[in-house]
């Protein structure tokens, strides 16, 4: 793994290796939007400090070294030479203040997920073993106000009080997903879109859905959550790509 010596002692430094990493791949699947997206990490108990990538930087050039040490109770964040996107800032620093469950939050304008989001019924069936992995797990947010700004990042926040709801599909919108650790997240992340993918792909061959019964998709959704040790390697694989290609993203 690359490695810049004198970037060893910026704080949290494997947390940066991790969130460069699910960076870069999300730009190689294509699920970013531009530069609009963004993934943030709390770093402190009660999670209010947190790592943001910068403003306006591309996901495929992030580095661990890029991204920002925040503070969601600090008033003067958006002041600073560095301060983050403003709609990152309103929607991860309410995320990060309200919901201290929410350890890692990561938000895209993915194709098939925001399809799903601008359907006047966006819930997503179990019709299949990555779709029946967020039964009964997700909410919809049915109330777009507009750019996430702070106002609109705290009603937002108020969607995820239940921690065992670790997706908002974000009518009008696109994704946001939690979790415990960034691998958990980004896991959670690229299944839920190759979910919508199915799941859209399915309705456009105009033929009814074979729908799992309610036992059947709890009990594998309940399993997915416990197989061990997938989300881990999931990232461990990716990490291994990326150093394979000699990557700087862990610079």
């Amino acid at each position: 793994m690359l490695q810049v010596a004198e970037n060893r002692n910026l704080t949290h430094w494997q947390e940066r290796v991790d969130m460069a990493a699910t960076f870069r791949w999300t730009a190689r699947l294509d699920m970013h939007e531009a530069v609009a997206n963004h993934f943030s990490l709390a770093v402190n108990d009660d999670g209010t400090q947190f790592l943001m990538n910068p403003n306006q930087r591309h996901f495929s050039r992030i580095k661990a070294s890029d991204l920002l040490f925040l503070d969601a109770n600090d008033p003067t964040t958006m002041e600073g030479p560095d301060a983050p996107d403003p709609t990152a800032w309103g929607l991860h620093g309410s995320l990060h203040r309200l919901c201290p469950h929410a350890r890692c939050v990561m938000h895209v304008h993915s194709i098939h997920a925001t399809v799903l989001a601008c359907l006047a019924d966006s819930n997503l069936p179990p019709i299949d073993q990555n779709t029946a992995m967020f039964y009964g797990r997700y909410v919809i947010d049915e109330d777009f106000g507009g750019l996430a700004f702070e106002e609109e990042g705290a009603r937002c926040a108020t969607l995820l009080s239940d921690p065992k709801v670790k997706t908002m599909i974000m009518g009008n919108h696109g994704v946001l997903v939690i979790g415990d650790t960034v691998a958990d997240t980004f896991n959670r992340l690229y299944y839920f879109e190759r979910a919508a993918e199915t799941y859209i792909r399915a309705l456009q061959t105009g033929r009814p859905l074979r729908v799992l019964s309610h036992e059947i998709a709890e009990k594998t959704a309940q399993e997915l959550e416990d197989y061990p040790s997938q989300a881990d390697q999931h990232l461990s694989e990716l990490k291994a790509i990326l150093d394979g290609e000699n990557s700087d993203y862990a610079s």
